[in-house]
This record gives structure tokens, C-alpha cells and sequence, in this order.
């Protein structure tokens, strides 16, 4: 009879649950469209796991209130709205790179920032000359084949303030004699990153964030780590000569390209 009752409260709501209206639909096509995004930021993070314990949680509460599960209702939404303040905490990583992709590509589409710029005031940096290239080309080529590890962020549209800040003021032109100077093993300056902005080395020396990811081959050390969680929450590209093998890789976008040759990395870094 328990069950009986139960199929026929089901049926007996089913018309009004199915009543969809426009808005209706733009609703659910909203909410698909968040969760996508959302998934698409965390995945391959530690953050997938709880994410998809809130999506059944949810579902588990709006099934709850369908069935008029009124206590259970009741006791998922209180877990749910406690769990907030939590939730801004773990996802921190997260939602500060999902805010920042936003901004970042509202900000392009804006004539590469020409509105921003008047608006705020900065111009944005000049593309690496030809002797710029060949000088870091050169310097990362050489360092590879002496094995002397080197970690080096190509400054984009995001200013990485905070990057800068972490580590000592360069300023100087690109050359390759000083670049291999600052990364020489006995150099106090060659632990960390060095920050490019146009044409100039900015600092040296910086501390990056380290990716979370859960899917980083296990080849990668800590300088690829720091590469790819940079790469991840911005739009700099980051060099790595890896300390262990030689081999240079560019990070962009979260992803690692392998770079072959002088060539190869020159077409890169003009942003081919």
C-alpha cells in the first residue's frame, strides 16, 4: 500500500512538475551552462571529487522537495547552505582562475585592451623584438644542453603583480650573458622564476603557484609544477629548462610544448 501511495503522489504531480515555460528553459540552460564551465575549471583538480558530491546533493534535495520529502528537503539545504563558506574556501584556487579567465577574455575582446588602457591607465607590453628572441633563444638552447635548470614567465595581459612582488627587481634589457649569469647553479638569484615584460627582465627569483592537477606526469618537477599552475590561472607563457634532462618546454594555457630546436622555440616565442 506504502508503494501504491507513493506511485500515485508521483503521478498526481507529474503534470505540474512537467509544465515547462520559456523561462523555464532558459532556467536549466543556464544552470547546464554554469556547471559546464565550472567543470571545465576544475577538472583534473583535487576540487572534482567535492564538485560532484554537491551536484548529487543537490539533485538529491530537489528530488526530495518533487517528492515532498519535506525533513530531508530540509536537512540537504541546510548541509548545502552551511556548506558555502566551506565550499569558497576549497575552491579558492579555482574560482580565482575561473573570475580571472572572465575578466581576461572580456578584456580581449575590447580591441586588445585599448578601452581598458585608457580606462585604467597602463599600456600594455610591446611584443619581443628579433634580438630579444634570439637572445633568450640562444640563452634557454645553451642552458639546455649544460642541464642548468631555468624557469622563465612571459608576461601577457595579466599584470602578476602578486608574482612580481615575491621575488627581486632585474629591469634590465634581454641578453643572453645575463640571463645565463642570474641561472648559474652558484648564482643566489637562480632559485625560482624570472619575469619577462616586453622587453625587459622585470625581476628574478619569483615564486610561482603549483598546479593541483591530479593527472601531472610524473616526469614533471617542481619547475614544470610551477609552469603549468601558472600557465593555468593566467595567460603568461613559461619557459622550462629542466634540470634533469635539458629539455626546454613551453607552458601555455595549461598545456606543455615540447620544444625541439632553436627554431621551433624562436617561432614560439614570437607567438606562432
Amino acid at each position: 500500500m506504502k508503494i501504491y501511495s507513493y506511485i500515485c503522489t508521483m503521478i498526481s504531480i507529474l503534470p505540474g512538475f512537467l509544465h515547462i515555460s520559456p523561462a523555464d528553459i532558459l532556467d536549466i540552460v543556464l544552470v547546464a551552462l554554469i556547471i559546464y564551465l565550472v567543470f571545465r575549471q576544475i577538472r583534473g583538480s583535487s576540487a572534482m571529487n567535492i564538485f560532484i558530491s554537491i551536484l548529487l546533493l543537490l539533485i538529491a534535495r530537489i528530488a526530495a522537495d518533487v517528492l515532498g520529502m519535506r525533513l530531508v528537503s530540509s536537512l540537504l539545504g541546510t548541509v548545502l547552505d552551511v556548506g558555502v563558506i566551506a565550499l569558497i574556501v576549497l575552491f579558492q584556487p579555482e574560482i580565482r582562475r575561473f573570475l580571472g579567465n572572465i575578466g581576461r577574455t572580456a578584456g580581449n575582446s575590447l580591441e586588445k585592451r585599448n578601452l581598458l588602457s585608457r580606462i585604467l591607465g597602463f599600456k600594455a607590453d610591446e611584443d619581443l623584438h628579433e634580438t630579444s628572441i634570439a637572445q633568450l633563444a640562444e640563452a634557454c638552447m645553451e642552458m639546455g644542453a649544460a642541464k642548468t635548470g631555468a624557469l622563465i614567465v612571459l608576461r601577457q595581459s595579466d599584470r602578476l603583480e602578486d608574482i612580481l612582488a615575491t621575488g627581486d627587481v632585474v629591469d634590465a634589457s634581454i641578453s643572453k650573458r645575463l640571463i645565463l649569469s642570474l641561472f648559474f647553479k652558484n648564482s643566489p638569484m637562480h632559485d625560482g622564476a624570472m619575469i619577462i615584460s616586453g622587453n625587459r627582465i622585470m625581476a628574478a627569483r619569483c615564486t610561482l603557484p603549483i598546479s593541483t592537477r591530479l593527472d601531472i606526469p610524473a616526469s614533471y618537477g617542481m619547475r614544470h609544477k610551477a609552469a603549468l599552475g601558472l600557465s593555468e590561472q593566467s595567460d603568461a607563457d613559461i619557459l622550462v629548462v629542466s634540470e634533469e634532462t635539458g629539455h626546454i618546454s613551453l607552458f601555455r594555457k595549461g598545456k606543455a610544448i615540447p620544444v625541439s630546436g632553436i627554431n621551433q622555440l624562436k617561432l614560439l616565442l614570437s607567438g606562432k
